[in-house]
């Protein structure tokens, strides 16, 4: 009876426990930098200097292997913050607005908000315009009109000194900020209105979500000019792997045209779609990234110190991420809008207070602000990973889980009438157990619309109604695999049956994706068992089935030789 008695008393207990901390809801900073790749301390990089994301990163979960679901600004960031998948929001360009396209999906703020969050955005959160219905998505996912930074309407500007002494729209834009119209810059404007709103809640007993959206590293790479000594040219050095992987199919290319289109690229007569950019301005472009991320960081870790300064951090969660990567002269390529690692992958940090580090002390503030300048750097002890595939889909129910708030259900296999439930996973159980090995059913998909199968003009961003082949990529530990199928744009259907090209890297011996094996085996009776399959069953499932098909018949074939 004693034992009973004692069990009862432990059970209440941990109800009573689990109870309060579903009512401790935390605060929440969600930070969104834009076309940031994994170039940080924290993943490895040996050149960057990110000393505030890495202290970040050392007090936090950091996710190695984060994917986007397509790399391009506008439906990356609908994807992530409905945790629905660009096939669900028909989101591929930047022309619909969901609410009104595809379904009136609710959001990661929208969630927050209705359960009694105040929720505001600074900055590039959502994609503005009619991506997110001219208002950010207000008033359905903020409490406040979303702020955009004055400054930004310069960013197309012809703001650049060039050599010539006249002003200029160039890619390469390193800048003094005291000449700049109100002598400032968008980040800079957008990190001071994130501290006037942390300031403002600070001793509010209602609980904040604030969005913090950067504009670097995009460009042009409009940056103040101090940043570029952190990276002499001479110390520079080229992407690895230069050429256009061997046996790329042509669809799968991305022409950066983004980049062609600004002045001092233009000087360059570079030919369109393959010619390769003079190898003093890739060091260039190489150089200006690097240094754009670094003012990037600094940004951040003005807004971390604030938040010991304002005795916020014990009650803050910090979640840092981007939308989608960019590639810096990998496999010829530049800019993102491909379904390669670079511009598919991201950095994913999150830092819970009493979780992933001890509560904050006031004699040792938990982010104290390192001026990248002063030579001081802060290493990254690779402690608390998590190395298996993630998606930004994994986002929203994650943050919701670890703030104290009970998630929203999976979503049904046809969701288009649901407007809450999230096609990701929740990543919370991650910050309790420590991951013991790979998991080789951990995969992530990213997918890419083109307008033919050889480079055009509008192939890294067609409007929907030109869109004639999806590329669906599926990213594992050992390999990226991808086909491009016909699209119908009116339908929104995939014709699975329609191969116009394939992509195999084996990731063991080709981490760099730079020679594709597609064409290596036989796919006939593969592609007879996929079309035998139910109608109903997603795209995803098919590929997976058809993956580990393929796969199966890789290892048997290495088995008989």
């Amino acid at each position: 009876m004693l034992t009973y008695i004692c069990s009862f008393v432990v059970v209440v207990q941990s109800l009573a426990l689990f109870v309060e901390t579903r009512q401790e809801k935390r605060n929440v900073l969600f930070i969104v930098a834009d076309d940031l790749r994994t170039s940080l301390g924290c993943y490895g990089d040996p050149l960057i200097k990110s000393p505030n994301i890495d202290q970040l990163a050392s007090k936090s979960l950091v996710f190695l292997n984060a994917f986007s679901q397509q790399a391009v600004c506008a439906p990356s960031r609908t994807s992530m913050l409905t945790s629905r998948r660009p096939d669900t929001t028909r989101l591929y360009d930047f022309n619909s607005y969901w609410r009104t396209h595809s379904g009136n999906f609710s959001t990661l703020p929208q969630y927050f908000k209705s359960n009694g969050y105040f929720t505001a955005s600074v900055g590039k959160v959502f994609h503005p315009g009619i991506a997110s219905n001219h208002s950010d998505d207000y008033p359905y996912s903020w409490s406040i009109p979303a702020y955009h930074p004055a400054s930004f309407r310069f960013e197309k500007a012809k703001m650049c000194k060039g050599e010539d002494g006249k002003l200029h729209a160039n890619l390469l834009c390193a800048v003094n900020v005291t000449e700049q119209p109100g002598g400032t810059l968008p980040d800079l404007e957008s990190t001071d209105e994130a501290l006037r709103l942390l300031k403002s809640r600070a001793n509010s007993k209602q609980p904040f979500f604030l969005a913090v959206g950067f504009h670097k590293p995009h460009i042009p790479f409009r940056i103040p000019e101090e940043y570029l000594k952190l990276y002499p040219l001479d110390k520079m050095s080229l992407a690895p792997d230069p050429d256009v992987p061997k046996l790329l199919p042509a669809v799968a290319y991305n022409p950066w045209t983004d980049v062609r289109k600004r002045e001092d690229v233009q000087k360059l007569n570079v030919s369109f779609p393959f010619g390769p950019i003079p190898i003093d301005f890739q060091l260039g472009i190489r150089q200006h990234y690097y240094a754009a991320v670094s003012y990037m960081d600094a940004q951040v870790g003005r807004l971390l110190s604030a938040l010991d300064g304002m005795g916020l951090t014990d009650s803050t969660m910090v979640v840092f991420t981007s939308d989608h990567g960019w590639s810096l002269g990998e496999h010829g390529e530049w800019a993102k809008y491909s379904n390669f690692d670079v511009a598919t992958r991201v950095p994913l940090i999150v830092f819970v207070p009493g979780v992933t580090a001890d509560h904050n002390t006031p004699t040792e503030p938990a982010f104290p602000f390192i001026d990248v300048f002063s030579g001081s750097e802060r290493s990254f002890q690779y402690d608390k990973v998590v190395r298996n595939m993630v998606e930004l889909l994994d986002v929203f129910p994650t943050v919701s889980a670890l703030a104290g708030l009970r998630g929203p259900k999976h979503c049904p296999e046809v969701s288009l009438q649901v407007d809450l439930c999230v096609e990701g996973k929740s990543l919370a159980a991650s910050f309790k157990h420590k991951e013991k090995k790979k998991n080789a059913e951990r995969l992530a998909f990213s997918q890419y619309p083109r307008p033919a199968d050889t480079p055009q003009e509008n192939s890294d961003l067609p409007d929907l109604k030109d869109i004639k082949v999806m590329g669906y990529s599926l990213r594992t530990w050992d390999y990226r695999y991808t086909l491009w199928l016909g699209f119908n744009p009116d339908t929104y259907q995939v014709n699975v049956s329609d191969v116009h090209a394939g992509e195999l890297y084996i990731h063991e011996d080709d981490p760099g994706e730079d020679t594709n094996v597609y064409s290596d085996f036989d796919h006939s009776q593969m592609m007879r068992k996929m079309t035998s399959l139910p109608q109903n069953l997603s795209l995803q499932s098919r590929m997976e089935l058809q993956f580990r098909y393929l796969t199966a018949a890789m290892k048997t074939s290495r088995g008989a030789v």
